[in-house]
């Protein structure tokens, strides 16, 4: 057996002070058009990071638990059912097994939210009663966000009515494609305003927005318009997560809070399967953005199958065997 890590390095022991939501700010034209990226710069810099930041061990253990509390466990498939969303949630509640808990000395521990379509978020309110964790919808015509605006509108209004705490809306791609930053932040806005007390994350979906650049841009449009997270795609666009577009939206977080002192989250999604993968973005996390953004209220994964992988290498940290995959099933 080997030693147990620290709990001191899990965010639900040691609990960080509250941050305040984003308000945003009035929409500063000269600072979006101003803002540029060095894709060959970023891209050597992203290039990097998996090679120089390591972690083995009990450290890679307490990373992995860690990483556990800031995924957003999701289903998001035509087919799902109450069963199925009730399973899920049965998982976010107890996401590592009993056993492996006990053998690295640690208490119980959740993920950071359930997210699901709007019809999924009464059986997932039930199921989460009581537990403290959120239920989080997509909304505003995701993934393509390109339903009648009102309804969209209205489909937030109808999720945080249904019980959800946590809103992912699809930005319009249009805006930042014809470089239309007003109309973005008008729409983020209205957004944010519909969500209530309802916590906003902007899905940005970056695969489909050119250029690391409109990237940049984007991100702090929404930012400005309030949004409490930036997230990089819905998840179903060809390409998802990368490090070079996580790296250009944490700097545009960094510059943001150096400029208004406010704090913005994170969410990579789509693609982020693997525990060696959390890892990285965690690191990417740590050096760009500081600890501070490594709890689960500054940062999430989108992710749904990196769950069995992280809890498959910590059964490995324990016995020294890796075990099949369908011992650490979702659901």
């Amino acid at each position: 057996m080997t030693t147990q890590p620290a709990a001191a390095q899990l965010p639900q022991v040691t609990q960080a002070a509250h941050v305040a939501r984003n308000p945003g700010m009035e929409l500063d034209l000269d600072w979006v058009r101003a803002v540029q990226a060095n894709t060959s710069a970023i891209e050597r810099r992203a290039a990097t990071l998996p090679g120089r930041r390591s972690v083995k061990k009990d450290h890679q253990a307490a990373w992995l638990l860690r990483a556990i509390t800031c995924i957003d466990l999701t289903t998001l498939a035509g087919d799902d059912t109450a069963g199925r969303v009730r399973r899920l949630c049965a998982k976010a509640r107890q996401p590592v097994r009993a056993d492996l808990l006990a053998a690295m000395g640690m208490p119980p521990i959740t993920v950071g939210a359930v997210c699901v379509y709007h019809d999924m978020i009464a059986p997932a309110v039930a199921a989460l009663d009581e537990t403290g964790i959120p239920v989080a919808a997509v909304s505003t015509g995701f993934p393509a966000g390109l339903s009648p605006f009102r309804l969209r509108i209205e489909e937030i209004v109808e999720s945080v009515a249904a019980g959800a705490a946590e809103i992912d809306i699809v930005i319009s791609r249009r805006h930042v494609l014809t470089g239309n930053w007003q109309a973005l932040y008008d729409e983020m806005r209205l957004f944010r305003e519909a969500c209530g007390e309802a916590h906003v994350k902007a899905i940005l979906a970056t695969g489909e927005l050119g250029t690391l650049r409109n990237v940049a841009r984007a991100s702090l449009v929404c930012m400005m318009a309030g949004a409490d997270f930036i997230k990089t795609s819905t998840g179903k666009e060809g390409v998802n997560a990368t490090l070079p577009v996580s790296l250009v939206m944490l700097r545009a977080i960094r510059a943001y809070h150096a400029r208004t002192g406010h704090m913005v989250g994170y969410k990579p999604a789509g693609g982020i399967s693997k525990a060696k993968d959390a890892l990285v973005y965690q690191a990417l996390m740590k050096e760009e953005l500081g600890d501070r953004w490594l709890h689960n209220d500054l940062f999430r994964f989108g992710a749904s199958s990196l769950l069995g992988d992280i809890e498959r290498q910590l059964e490995h940290h324990v016995t020294g065997a890796y075990s099949a995959g369908w011992r650490h099933a979702l659901a």
